[in-house]
């Protein structure tokens, strides 16, 4: 079973079809086209406010690889970028209603959010792993996560990638444990810390960072999913806002740009990434 914060259960298929369902039927009636936001002045990007290390705030300031990003963008923009601090829980449907241009942030790109949104090219990769506690010596692979209890975020990637999960898992005899839901990562990282959950599945770049950081407490385990990659998102449809951000990737990607902030930010970079990701 599922089970959120507040106490929610919910099919895993279920609930992403639902997700994914809800993008199709509110699709992009009132999304600004480029030429609308050319006209208006200004285009409205939503970003994370607590997704280290591609957006988080840090002594008042927003921090990491999508705002370093986004401070180039502000520069070439022939317009006005007013961007809007938010969590994560209403940034992608904000974006498919039209009440955000773009989600500028690292999202995952998968089959459900594809009917609903697109997405720029990539601007890193993003499979998906598990993640323990540093003195957890019961798992050792993947294998051994059957019937524990994992954390994902509520809506996210994290959550969407639990199919393949079960389906690891099933190969040896095992099966999903309870699932528990968080509006963000780090307080699944703090019920992993005091033991409320057995496993946290997040991108490789986020378990790599926080196990850097906090190597006493984490362990990064192995890979619970295909491969995968996370890029800007706009609503479904939008073609000529996509191709206006998709030249921007092209050219901090052709200068060298994009794998340097990987570089800084991830702490390894991504030069053989595809130009387009069909999940």
């Amino acid at each position: 079973m599922i089970l959120s914060k507040k106490g929610c259960r919910l099919g895993v298929t279920a609930a992403v079809l639902f997700a994914g369902g809800m993008g199709i039927a509110i699709l992009s009636a009132s999304a600004a086209t480029l030429q609308e936001i050319e006209s208006r002045g200004y285009m409205v990007v939503a970003t994370e406010d607590d997704y280290k290390p591609f957006e988080f705030i840090e002594d008042g300031e927003p921090k990491g690889l999508d705002h370093e990003l986004l401070a180039l963008l502000k520069k070439e923009a022939p317009f006005e970028i007013q961007q809007q601090i938010i969590p994560w829980t209403g940034l992608l449907a904000g974006v498919s209603t039209g009440k955000y241009d773009v989600a500028l942030t690292a999202a995952v790109v998968t089959k459900e959010r594809v009917e609903s949104l697109d997405f720029t090219m990539p601007i890193t990769e993003a499979t998906y792993y598990y993640v323990t506690r540093a003195d957890d010596q019961s798992i050792k692979g993947v294998a051994d996560l059957a019937g524990k209890t994992v954390g994902v975020q509520s809506g996210g990637a994290s959550f969407a990638a639990l199919p393949e999960l079960e389906a690891m898992l099933k190969e040896t005899g095992g099966s999903l444990g309870e699932v528990v839901q968080y509006t963000s990562f780090p307080e699944a990282y703090q019920d992993l810390a005091s033991g409320r959950l057995d496993y946290v599945v997040n991108g490789i770049i986020n378990l790599t960072s926080l196990t850097n950081e906090q190597p006493d407490r984490f362990k990064l385990g192995q890979r619970v999913a295909a491969e995968s990659f996370a890029a800007w998102a706009v609503a479904k449809g939008n073609g000529e806002l996509l191709t206006y951000l998709n030249e921007f990737m092209a050219k901090v990607r052709s200068d060298g740009t994009l794998y340097e902030l990987q570089k800084k930010w991830l702490g390894t970079s991504f030069p053989e990434m595809p130009e387009e990701v069909v999940p």
